[in-house]
């Protein structure tokens, strides 16, 4: 498969994208500029003055909100084919929202005047955003209230469902295998606590047969049961933008 081709393909896989034929893709591709992201580096932060969205094309980013106090609290967090970005373009913005890359990404980069020169020709591309940002606004209103007013085993317990949805395998045993190693550190730094506190946080949905650590990552026993000890309705999962 072609290099065109397969960024087609991705651009396809892109929710707000959907209506446009391969060739409207393909001539949107040619105007976009591309860039190259390594672990940690930041995609936006507060105040940022560029009004742009990013498609991610490769690699994985959390979007994340800074606290008064320096602590971060992961909203979401999402992998290729994903348009993020959108809400630095709202009047409201989201307040103290940044994005930063998890793993080495490459991204496009579409410009504010670029978006709404797309949603004039394609009414349909604009629908499909309102669509976008008031269920975003909604997830992450309801992602705020999980991590900053439950205890750390259920703010724990959502932030798997988060990488539940982003990147996870089922195993032969019926398990959901999380491959990428998350430290505690790095967990408790994702849901604004210490790594000591996300050990003892671990202890407990381990007791509750929730999650098994094996060399250090992680495996959902049993979805269900996480999905209730994150206070979320039973069959429901947090879905990533």
């Amino acid at each position: 498969m072609s290099l065109s081709r397969e960024r087609i393909r991705l651009f396809q896989m892109v929710d707000v994208f959907e209506s446009l034929s391969a060739s409207e893709i393909e001539r949107l591709d040619e105007r976009l500029p591309d860039a190259r992201l390594e672990t940690g580096d930041i995609f936006y932060s507060p105040g940022d003055p560029s009004e742009k969205v990013f498609i991610l094309r490769r690699g994985k980013a959390r979007i994340y909100k800074v606290a008064d106090d320096g602590r971060e609290f992961t909203l979401a967090v999402v992998g290729a084919g994903t348009m993020f970005g959108e809400m630095t373009l709202t009047a409201q913005r989201l307040q103290g929202a940044c994005a930063q890359a998890m793993e080495p990404s490459e991204v496009s980069m579409m410009l504010r005047e670029d978006l709404e020169r797309l949603i004039l020709e394609k009414p349909q591309v604009g629908l499909q955003i309102a669509h976008l940002l008031s269920e975003r606004l909604r997830r992450y209103e309801i992602r705020l209230e999980d991590i900053t007013l439950k205890d750390v085993p259920t703010r724990l317990a959502s932030m798997i469902l988060l990488l539940v949805e982003a990147e996870g395998v089922v195993t032969s045993e019926g398990y959901i295998k999380i491959p990428s190693h998350y430290t505690h550190q790095r967990l408790g730094s994702m849901i604004g606590t210490t790594r000591e506190v996300v050990s003892r946080a671990f202890g407990v949905l381990q007791e509750e047969t929730i999650v098994e650590l094996r060399r250090r990552i992680i495996y959902v026993k049993n979805l269900e049961a996480l999905q209730r000890r994150a206070g979320h309705a039973e069959g429901e999962v947090t879905q990533t933008p």
